[in-house]
């Protein structure tokens, strides 16, 4: 069987393939901010409405693997297009749910079209573009996936506060008419024959299994208390069973749903390895910022988005000029330069404190932003470039997924660590405060003289301000610590880069026998 190559209007395609990105990355993004909104609007318990999110990257991480098997199925320009319907259709309902449990089921039908999307749009840019032009290719496509997290929490704050939370999901609407017409108009496959392998139903059943469990455990597990959760450990033992068979049916059968052996070539491996430690640096890191511009700062959600969009403007401006002109250089000293630029970012929030000023808070953003522009491009183009033309939609859903595994992963060990290490730093300062330590001391002595006057009971309220000061200090002290537990783990990703190749230059083949 052949994979074949697709045809049409390069401009027009990248249209459709970036705003279908910038769709389905919005989503994620801008459901976030409105998380307490819909609380509210269904009296939702805190501990259930995690299940918007979750709900959503269960379906997402489910179909991201088997993309590459679809695109062989069904051909591109139909798979896309359905899948940008199935994510309108399911962005309407999600619109007018009318519970918790309505909202959950129709996320899970839009991260069915949303994990689609994503790993769909890369592979067409990818066909469409000469391999000369993949550099170019992954850019415009990172450049739709990154401007949805920048315009996320903006425009969810702003669409809430002039109307309602059910506005972040009808946006998607008019979005996703204009990408699916736009695919379906100028996406040709002249020579496309679909893949008439039956369908590997075992394999796609231990996936959905292992990694519906997986993403379940890592999203719950923290609220769960982990293994001290019965349900956590039989999800989590569910999981490695049925993921390990998986890997094991997938490389022994003639036509997996998920061709494993493109883990055979050695910078595919090295690359991947890279976007699952990006993965883990990217959102654990935005995750701990966004909480810490909300508790310690005091920031409300439009402004945590625009410290955001102030911050990582750059990546939108250099993108472009590192996919046309980067090609000049070797992309694995791109790469070197952008994994030390997110290095640097990454440790500078280290050094934040309650005190820090706009200027010191968009820094970080900025150092990182500049360094993912020089990760993104060239990480794409080293991992997928000399890959035969077959095995590319399969690579790109496995590399889109180390990504979304990553940040799963990161995110719920940095949400772990901060309130563990949280209750140890509480624990340390307060060893401090006793009636023999002068410095503690001469602080209660100065607030009863002044703040500590406002209360009917001066000692009693003066005690109470004492713990909250504790308490925003060894909160202050576990996000540092934190912020330098992901530098470190991060600086791991130096060693991947040496076991990359640099991608051969000239032109792709069209197609390649499969």
């Amino acid at each position: 069987m052949e994979q074949t190559h697709i045809t049409g209007s390069k401009v027009g395609i990248t249209i459709a393939a970036m705003a279908a990105a910038l769709m389905a990355i919005l989503d994620i993004s801008i459901v976030n901010v409105a998380i307490s909104d819909i609380r509210a609007s269904f009296g939702t318990p805190i501990d259930q409405i995690a299940w918007v999110s979750t709900g959503y990257m269960m379906a997402n991480v489910v179909v991201i693997p088997i993309t590459g098997f679809m695109q062989r199925r069904f051909g591109f320009k139909r798979y896309f297009t359905v899948s940008i319907g199935i994510f309108i259709l399911s962005s309407i309902l999600c619109g007018l749910a009318w519970n918790l449990p309505s909202l959950v089921a129709f996320r899970i039908l839009q991260g069915m079209g949303g994990g689609a999307i994503i790993p769909t749009a890369q592979s067409i840019l990818f066909a469409r573009y000469p391999r000369n032009e993949h550099g170019m290719a992954g850019a415009l496509f990172g450049l739709g996936a990154i401007t949805g997290p920048l315009l996320g929490p903006t425009l969810g704050g702003y669409l809430i506060d002039v109307s309602s939370w059910h506005w972040i999901f009808y946006i998607n609407v008019p979005i996703g008419c204009f990408a699916a017409y736009m695919s379906w108009k100028h996406i040709d496959e002249p020579s496309f024959k679909p893949n008439r392998a039956p369908l590997d139903r075992w394999g796609l059943s231990l996936l959905a299994v292992g990694m519906a469990s997986l993403q379940y455990v890592l999203e719950e597990g923290n609220r769960d208390g982990w293994f001290e959760s019965t349900l956590i450990v039989f999800l989590a033992s569910l999981s490695l069973v049925s993921l390990v068979t998986f890997a094991f049916h997938e490389l022994e059968i003639d036509d997996p749903i998920v061709d494993l052996r493109v883990f055979a070539n050695t910078s595919y491996r090295a690359a991947t390895g890279i976007n699952f430690m990006v993965g883990i640096a990217l959102f654990s890191a935005t995750f701990l910022f966004s909480l810490y511009c909300g508790a310690i700062m005091r920031y409300k959600a439009f402004d945590i988005g625009l410290l955001f969009l102030k911050g990582s403007f750059i990546q939108i401006m250099i993108m472009p000029l590192i996919g046309k002109f980067g090609h000049k250089l070797d992309p694995r000293k791109m790469l070197g330069f952008g994994v030390t630029m997110l290095i640097g970012g990454l440790y500078m929030n280290t050094r934040l404190s309650n005190h820090s000023n706009e200027l010191q808070m968009i820094a970080p953003i900025f150092i990182r932003s500049l360094g993912l522009g020089f990760v993104f491009v060239p990480l794409s183009l080293i991992a997928l470039s000399d890959l035969p033309a077959h095995q590319r939609g399969n690579a790109a859903g496995l590399f889109n997924l180390t990504r979304e595994l990553g940040g799963s992963i990161g995110t719920a060990w940095m949400s772990t660590v901060l309130s563990r290490s949280q209750l140890r730093e509480f624990s340390y300062l307060s060893e401090y405060i006793n009636p023999y330590s002068d410095v503690a001391l001469r602080r209660i002595e100065a607030m009863q003289r002044g703040i500590g006057q406002k209360f009917l009971n001066v000692d009693l309220g003066v005690l109470q301000l004492l713990k909250l000061t504790v308490s925003e200090q060894s909160l202050i002290k576990a996000f540092r610590y934190n912020f330098f537990m992901i530098t470190f783990v991060f600086t791991i990703t130096i060693l991947f880069i040496f076991f990359l190749r640099r991608p051969s230059q000239g032109g792709a083949p069209s197609h390649d026998a499969h």
